[in-house]
C-alpha cells in the first residue's frame, strides 16, 4: 500500500494487484489488533533492533522514518500515542483505523486496486544481455507492465494472504532465497509438564537469558513479559529471542541436543543476598506455616507449587525448620528458573518470516533488483527482520517508499 501511493504521487499509473478479497489482513492483526504502528526510537535504533540484515535498511530508514508515518497518519485524520518500551499506537486502540488511512488515501490519488488476482508469473525481455520485466500473468488475465514491485510479505500467517509466493516469482526470475525460517515465533519446550502447570501464566519484569548450557554462553538477554503456554513459551521477550535464536550457528543441532535453556530471572529487581533478606523476613512473620504457604507475596499463586516441587522441599514442612541452605537454594531457584528449550513453533505462527531475497542482489537506495531491470522489492520478501516493537511495520513503510520511488 505505501509503494502504491508514493507510485501514484509521484505521478505513475499504478495498479495494486491484491489477492485477498480486502487489503491489509496482516496490519489488522499486528498488535493483538492494536497495531504497534513503528517506534519512537532515533532511526538508528532501528538498525540495532534489525538483527536480520539491519544495515541494509540505512538509505531506506533516512528516506521514510518513523516521524513520516506518523505524519501521514496524522494528515488522514488519525492521532497515536506512545506506549512503555516507545511503542506508538493509534489513539483508538484499532488496527483497522490504521488500515483506513492506507484505504482512504489510495481511493483519494486513483490508484487502481485488483482484488481476487493473484500474480503466476512475470515476463522478462532480454535486450543488450539486460533482462528487463515487461508482463504480468495473473489469474485474472495479463498485465503490461515497465516497473514491477514485488511486496507480497513472508510465509508465516498463511491466512492473511502470506503463503510465500513472492518467493517462487522472484527465484523465477533469478533470485536467491535465503533459508526461509520462523523468526518472532513463540518456543516450544521439553519441560511441558511444567509449561502446562503455568499454561495462560503471564510473568512481567521478569529477565530472561538463553543460553547455551554447552559452552555457557549467553545468546540473548532481555527484560519485560513473557507467557507460559500448552506447549512452552510464548510473550514479547520471547520473541525477540527467536529472531536471535533463529542465527545461533550452532542452532540445528543444539536444539537437538536440548542444550539451549531459558533462564528466567523472577526477581531481577534484587540480588540474592536481598533476596534471601526478603525470604528470610517473610518467613520470621509466618515461621509456624508450612513451606506450601509460605511463597504468597513473592509469587503468582499458579507458580508456587512449581516452585516447591522444582526446591525438592517437602511442602509441609514448617517454616521454622526450613535450613540455610535449603533458603538459598530458594534462592537460586528463583533467580535462575530453567526452561529447556526444544525448537520453534511452526513458522505459520510466526510474526514474521526470517530469510527471503537476498540483499546483495538488491540495490538498498532504490530496492530495484540488480538481476532485472524494472523489478523493485519491498517488505517482508526481502532477507530483512527485526525485533517487536513496531520495527518490522516500519521496514514495511521504509522499503515500501523507497521502493515506490521507481527510482533506477
Amino acid at each position: 500500500m505505501m509503494a502504491a501511493i508514493t507510485a501514484k504521487q509521484n505521478g505513475h499509473q499504478v495498479i495494486l494487484l491484491e489477492k485477498m478479497k480486502s487489503l491489509g489482513k496482516k496490519l489488522l492483526i499486528t498488535g493483538k489488533g492494536r497495531c504497534n504502528i513503528t517506534s519512537s526510537l532515533d532511526m538508528g535504533e532501528f538498525i540495532k533492533n534489525t538483527p536480520g540484515n539491519g544495515r541494509f535498511l540505512y538509505s531506506c530508514y533516512q528516506n521514510y522514518t518513523n516521524h513520516d508515518i506518523i505524519q501521514f497518519l496524522e494528515e488522514q485524520g488519525l492521532e497515536v500515542k506512545e506506549e512503555r518500551g516507545n511503542r506508538i499506537f493509534p489513539v483508538t486502540n484499532q488496527s483497522q483505523d490504521v488500515l483506513k488511512c492506507f484505504t482512504k488515501r489510495l481511493k483519494e490519488l486513483g490508484v487502481e486496486i485488483r482484488y481476487d488476482t493473484q500474480v503466476t508469473n512475470i515476463l522478462v525481455e532480454q535486450k543488450d544481455n539486460v533482462s528487463k520485466v515487461m508482463e504480468i500473468e495473473t489469474n485474472q488475465g495479463k498485465i503490461k507492465a515497465e516497473k514491477i514491485i514485488l511486496a507480497t510479505g513472508g510465509k508465516s500467517y498463511p491466512l492473511t494472504g502470506s503463503t510465500g509466493d513472492g518467493y517462487r516469482l522472484a527465484k523465477q526470475l533469478g533470485h536467491t532465497i535465503t533459508d526461509i525460517k520462523p523468526s518472532l515465533v513463540p518456543l516450544e519446550s521439553y519441560d511441558k509438564d511444567t509449561c502446562q502447570q503455568l499454561q495462560g501464566l503471564s510473568l512481567k519484569n521478569v529477565e530472561i537469558k538463553l543460553k547455551d548450557k554447552e559452552t555457557e554462553k549467553d545468546i540473548y538477554k532481555d527484560f519485560g513479559e513473557m507467557l507460559f503456554t500448552h506447549f512452552g513459551v510464548s510473550g514479547p521477550t520471547i520473541l525477540s529471542s527467536s529472531a536471535h535464536l533463529v542465527r545461533y550457528k550452532q542452532i540445528e543441532e543444539k536444539l537437538k541436543c536440548q542444550d539451549i535453556l531459558l533462564v528466567i530471572d523472577l526477581k531481577p529487581a534484587l540480588s540474592e543476598d536481598k533476596l534471601d533478606e526478603r525470604i528470610l523476613r517473610d518467613f520470621q512473620e509466618i515461621k509456624n506455616k508450612q513451606f506450601k504457604n509460605s511463597l504468597d507475596q513473592l509469587l503468582p499463586k499458579k507458580m508456587i507449587p512449581v516452585v516447591i516441587e522444582k526446591s525438592g522441599i517437602d511442602a509441609y514442612k514448617p517454616i521454622h525448620e526450613i535450613t540455610k541452605e535449603e533458603r538459598k537454594a530458594i534462592v537460586k531457584l528463583l533467580k535462575n528458573f530453567v526452561v529447556t528449550i526444544k525448537g520453534f513453533r511452526p513458522i505459520e505462527e510466526a510474526i514474521v518470516t526470517s530469510g527471503g531475497v537476498c540483499i546483495k542482489e538488491i540495490n538498498p537506495k532504490t530496492m530495484q533488483s540488480k538481476k532485472v531491470n524494472g523489478l523493485y522489492f519491498a517488505g517482508e520478501i526481502i532477507d530483512v527482520d527485526s525485533y517487536t516493537g513496531g520495527f518490522n511495520l516500519q521496514i514495511a513503510y521504509s522499503t515500501g517508499y523507497t521502493a515506490g520511488l521507481l527510482q533506477t
